[in-house]
């Protein structure tokens, strides 16, 4: 009884106002929650989808400098075991740790660990990655674009997003993110 009270006791306008203000209110949130009626929808699979997983190059960058510092901390015997360990510490998603030596020698790969010791510049399509990714962090850090396989998606070709550091005049280690599908265009 007391809330009938208070809204036959509420002054004559009020109850128009109110509705109309939830009405407008209704009306206004109802548009922010749909797609507008012609905005077309990726296919299920295609290139359009938005990925699921987002690494930033924030992330990248922290990743990769963490597994300088181990390095630093633990000595590089004891960091290219942790990182060859396919169940170690740096490997995170689709991130992991691959070193290589500037003679293009790899030095850890837990993906690949078939590759430890062999020279990959002989393999001409990694070759170059190695080769060029390795004169970029020469001079300290830097980014490199390069197709590799992704073990995530039955090992296709992707586009793929690196990021290394140089440990010293011997070696650099670095890791990457998965952009895409490589563009054949």
């Amino acid at each position: 009884m007391g809330r009938l009270t208070h809204i036959t006791n509420m002054k004559p306008g009020s109850i128009p106002f109110l509705a109309l203000l939830f009405l407008g209110m209704f009306l206004a949130t109802t548009g922010c929650t749909q797609d507008p009626p012609d905005a077309a929808l990726p296919a299920p699979g295609s290139t359009d989808t938005i990925r699921q997983t987002y690494t930033s190059n924030e992330t990248l960058v922290a990743f990769v400098d963490r597994a300088a510092a181990y390095v630093n901390a633990q000595g590089t015997e004891k960091a290219l075991a942790e990182f060859n360990n396919p169940d170690g510490s740096f490997i995170q998603g689709e991130l992991y740790i691959y070193a290589y030596a500037f003679n293009g020698t790899t030095l850890a790969h837990p993906v690949n660990p078939e590759m430890v010791g062999k020279v990959r510049t002989d393999n001409k399509a990694i070759g170059i990655f190695v080769d060029e990714m390795g004169a970029v962090v020469r001079n300290g850090s830097g980014y490199y674009r390069f197709t590799y396989i992704n073990p995530a998606h039955n090992n296709t070709l992707e586009s793929k997003m690196g990021y290394g550091v140089k440990m010293d005049d011997d070696w650099w280690l670095g890791s990457g993110v998965y952009t895409g599908p490589v563009e054949t265009n």
